[in-house]
């Protein structure tokens, strides 16, 4: 079972709130408590671990309150340990890597990366805990400088192959179809590279440029994040050979 504390948090994310789990067998795993609610204080009363699907602030901050209230073991990916302790201001107990089952929980590992290079969810029992990889609504943030577009289209087949009955994602509700909602997000995903793309092609240079000829409406104060996004693109498109990209400007690869 799967239990899903939704915690407001005084950040920009979907919603206003991170959603904070508690799972496991024998043992009991809390997973990316952003913040102290009642609710989760209660919950917290009988954990045994805690540990994070990445380290972004909206996921992190209570994670120190409550390893210490209840003397719970701290995990973090054995690649990023310092990243963690970075983040949560904790250095960790433990260090889990990819396929690992933390402790006697039952729950394991499975490497997430895109949004986050630390990216991880946490599956149990034909579901899992996804963090912002795929949203119930609405679309992930992918974005220069900690996203990367390859590994995220990578992880969300990889999710796609594991065939879960449910998803939790870390904002929003449970994800009741996690086939169909994979698949949306994977092409909307590509949909917004074959755009960035074709604004390229058509001689676009900048990334203000590119913004102006692969969205279709109005930014607004969503344009800085989705110059991100655009650059993300970029060094995605870049690294297998359809542009050339110094970080400034983009261009046909020599020939084309």
């Amino acid at each position: 079972m799967i239990a899903l504390y939704a915690v407001p948090v005084e950040l920009p994310v979907p919603g206003g709130a991170t959603n904070a789990y508690v799972l496991g067998d024998d043992e009991r795993l809390l997973v990316d408590p952003a913040a102290r609610t009642s609710a989760l204080d209660d919950a917290a009363e009988s954990i045994d671990h805690v540990a994070v699907t990445h380290t972004h602030p909206d996921h992190v901050d209570a994670v120190a309150d409550y390893a210490a209230e209840a003397d719970a073991t701290v995990w973090a990916h054995a690649s990023f340990a310092e990243r963690f302790a970075d983040a949560t201001g904790v250095e960790p107990d433990r260090l889990f890597h990819p396929g690992d089952t933390i402790a006697d929980t039952g729950v394991s590992v499975l490497t997430t990366p895109g949004h986050a290079p630390d990216h991880v969810a946490f599956v149990a029992d034909g579901e899992a805990v996804t963090g912002d990889l795929v949203f119930a609504d609405g679309s992930v943030f992918v974005g220069t400088p900690d996203g990367d577009v390859r590994t995220y289209l990578a992880s969300l087949r990889r999710l796609l192959a594991r065939d879960f009955d449910t998803l939790y994602p870390g904002h929003g509700d449970p994800i009741e179809n996690p086939d169909e909602r994979i698949r949306e997000t994977y092409f909307h995903r590509r949909d917004r590279e074959r755009s960035v793309r074709a604004a390229v092609d058509s001689g676009a240079e900048t990334v203000d440029e590119i913004l102006d000829a692969a969205y279709e409406k109005a930014l607004g104060d969503a344009r800085s994040l989705a110059a991100k996004v655009v650059r993300a693109h970029l060094q995605k498109l870049a690294v297998e050979g359809h542009v050339e990209w110094d970080g400034d400007r983009a261009s046909l690869p020599a020939g084309q």
